[in-house]
Parts: structure tokens; C-alpha cells; sequence
């Protein structure tokens, strides 16, 4: 057996130290010893998306980065996402859209389509539909996702206006 390893590390803006086994993988380390199941488990390969965290402020897929590895490090998740727990531009305009059916992929999205509206406030559809490009979703046909982060693109310019 493998001694566990001390880390250390900021979660959704709150300090973390634990003992980890060094394989275990950073998704299972924040659903099971954190208990934050909205990071998602897929494929654990990297492909689907499921798992995706922000990682010092980078969209990483949880799955392929192991705990030890965030040591010292901050790690933001769908969790983590609002300050006041109410729902953002971005979340409401996903609800109001549909575009989260089952659910399952919509952690991810949502991260992945905030990291793009802090990186670029006015995408085109084109730019949306490349930069959820690895997130699968297999039941909203992705019309739904992309409308619901032009519409909070929109709105968020709107309120800087």
C-alpha cells in the first residue's frame, strides 16, 4: 500500500488539506472526500468533458489531473460557480433556453461557457459552438446550449452598458 499524501489546496474559495492516495484522481477526490458531486465522472479519458474544473483559473478535465497534483493550488467548481447561490445570467439562461436536459453534462458546460465569457463577453455562435467543441452533450443538440450563452452574453453586456 501506498502512504497518502498531504495536500493542500483552495476549493471554491475555501481552504482544503487532506491525505490522498496519490493515484486518486482530482474528480473522485472532490466528489468523495469533499462531497461535491457536480463535477461529473464520464468517460475518464479525457474525452467527454464531464469532469471539467477550473484549475487556477484553466479549464482542465478532472479525470486526467490527480489530486496531488492540485496541491497548492485552486480549483474552482460548478459548486463554486455563484458567490450568493442564486442563479447567474449564465444559469438562468440555460434554464430558460432547456439546454439542460438530463443534466449530466450541464456542470461542464456552464463552466466551460463562463470561462469563455470572462475570456471573450461578445463571442459569435461560431466561437460558442468551438469552445464547448469538448463537452458532449447527447441530449440537447447543442442549439439550446449555444442560444442560452449568446442570450447571457447579451445580457451581461446589456447590464455593462
Amino acid at each position: 500500500m501506498i502512504a497518502p499524501t498531504p495536500i493542500t489546496l483552495t476549493v471554491n474559495g475555501e481552504t482544503v488539506a487532506a491525505q490522498v492516495e496519490p493515484r486518486i484522481h482530482l474528480t473522485d477526490f472532490l466528489r468523495e472526500n469533499l462531497g461535491l458531486t457536480g463535477t461529473h465522472i464520464g468517460c475518464e479519458h479525457g474525452v467527454c468533458g464531464a469532469c471539467t474544473v477550473r484549475l487556477d483559473g484553466e479549464i482542465v478535465r478532472g479525470c486526467l489531473v490527480l489530486a496531488v497534483q492540485a496541491d497548492g493550488k485552486s480549483v474552482e467548481t460548478i459548486e463554486g460557480l455563484s458567490d450568493s447561490g442564486a442563479l447567474d445570467e449564465l444559469q438562468a439562461a440555460f434554464r430558460d433556453r432547456n439546454a439542460l436536459q438530463c443534466g449530466y453534462c450541464t456542470p461542464a458546460m456552464l463552466l466551460t461557457a463562463h470561462e469563455l465569457l470572462a475570456r471573450n463577453p461578445t463571442p459569435d455562435r461560431a466561437t460558442i459552438r468551438e469552445h464547448l467543441s469538448g463537452n458532449y452533450c447527447r441530449c440537447t443538440g447543442y442549439q439550446a446550449i449555444i442560444d442560452a450563452v449568446e442570450i447571457a452574453a447579451r445580457a451581461r453586456a446589456g447590464a455593462k452598458s
